[in-house]
């Protein structure tokens, strides 16, 4: 093969130096990830949000790629098939994502988008003849070496890197921005565990301060909730339709057996629908439900499409009850729905983030002397909880119809 070179708007020419990483790329399974928003409806609120699950899978695997060879140029033995290995987990980890990303998991079906990962790769791997076998394995973490499958997945890994510095420069976020390239020149590996030099302590924190901004700022934006819920509505109204049976509703294959079948575990059937679907079934549908003979999912359909949504608010208390049941009345009053319908068009939940876990496998600096420290014993950050603590909020959105009623 000849060898190729990807042009990104992050790191600038990514290199495509082996046949196995471009017959993966080519494979229909990873171009689904094209037709896959990587932030879902963001794009309502951020119009440079238009970037998708391919792109990320691209930058996962160059900073893989990257640690490596930093790696090895700090003496960590890591053979030819170990890197292929940690490349290929990189590239594919996303790959079991479905439709708008986050936003539909658990919706359409009833297991995360990594079951759908490993089925993906375990099929792929079948096809080619067991090539895949160490990628899967570090990416099951069931591989000896910890430290790659760390690389893929942990509180530093270049799944985050990437995302951070990719989500923060096609919204236009400047907080976001992380210094990947910098902590991936300070990762090292001691017993068998990645961990980062005690340099790079600064670039750390700083990537932790980028999370938990991208979390308010973009992730967790009311706006982006309000869109959300709206289509997770939608999804849910057309569930309801199609199990009644009393509406003759336009929708795709793919689509329609996730909405009949309950979908819990991956079967091979499951499969095949699944690598079929992306965010162009569930948009060409939304866009036809505009006109559908039902009032509730032609109004939510049509209010997603034109960008009319709800009016939300978002407060560090929860809503009194007394408040919640007077815009369920308004609402059915104003949009003359009956009472068990109110649900459709009103939402309030819980919301929260975390920007670092310290029940989970957690960042460890190697200092001057050689020792391991965790994070939590020398940053100034964590050592005032500003960061080991989940963040919540709560919100409730309605229709604009009724703001000037409450």
């Amino acid at each position: 093969m000849s060898y190729k070179i990807i042009s990104d708007p992050l790191y600038g020419l990514i290199d495509i130096e082996t046949d196995i990483v471009r017959k993966i790329i080519d494979h229909p399974y990873f171009q689904r990830l094209r037709n896959i928003k990587q932030l879902a409806l963001t794009y309502l609120v951020y119009p440079g949000a238009e970037h998708t699950r391919f792109q990320h899978a691209l930058g996962c695997y160059h900073l893989a790629r990257t640690a490596v060879k930093v790696l090895r140029k700090k003496d960590v033995p890591i053979n030819k098939e170990e890197e292929e290995g940690v490349l290929l987990a990189s590239l594919l980890h996303d790959i079991g994502h479905g439709p708008f990303s986050h936003t539909l998991e658990y919706h359409l079906v009833k297991c995360s988008h990594e079951n759908f990962s490993l089925k993906i790769m375990e099929k792929i791997n079948e096809e080619l003849s067991g090539r895949l076998d160490t990628a899967i394995a570090i990416y099951k973490n069931t591989y000896h070496r910890k430290f790659l499958h760390q690389l893929v997945s942990s509180q530093a890994d270049v799944d985050r890197l990437d995302y951070l510095k990719r989500d923060s420069f096609h919204t236009g976020v400047a907080e976001g921005a992380v210094g990947s390239e910098r902590i991936i020149k300070m990762y090292d590996v001691v017993n068998d565990e990645l961990v980062i030099d005690s340099k790079g302590i600064f670039s750390i924190e700083k990537f932790l301060l980028a999370r938990r901004m991208m979390y308010w700022q973009v992730y967790l934006h009311k706006t982006v909730l309000s869109a959300e819920e709206m289509l997770l509505q939608i999804i849910a109204r057309a569930r309801y339709l199609l199990e009644r049976g009393e509406v003759a509703l336009f929708i795709t294959e793919p689509l329609k057996y996730f909405l009949v079948n309950h979908v819990e575990e991956v079967t091979d059937e499951a499969l095949e629908m699944f690598v079929r679907l992306d965010d162009s079934d569930i948009f060409c549908c939304v866009k036809e439900w505009c006109y559908a003979d039902d009032f509730i999912l032609q109004s939510l359909s049509q209010r997603l499409i034109t960008r009319d949504l709800n009016k939300i608010s978002v407060e560090i208390k929860e809503f009194s009850e007394e408040y919640i049941q007077k815009v369920n009345k308004l609402t059915e009053q104003t949009l003359d729905l009956q009472a068990d319908e109110v649900d459709y068009f009103v939402y309030h939940h819980k919301i929260g983030t975390r920007s670092y876990h310290s029940m989970d496998t957690p960042i460890v600096f190697k200092n001057k002397n050689g020792e391991l420290v965790n994070i939590a014993e020398v940053s100034t950050l964590l050592n005032d909880n500003q960061f080991n603590f989940t963040d919540v909020r709560y919100f409730i959105s309605y229709p604009r119809e009724i703001v000037n009623l409450l």
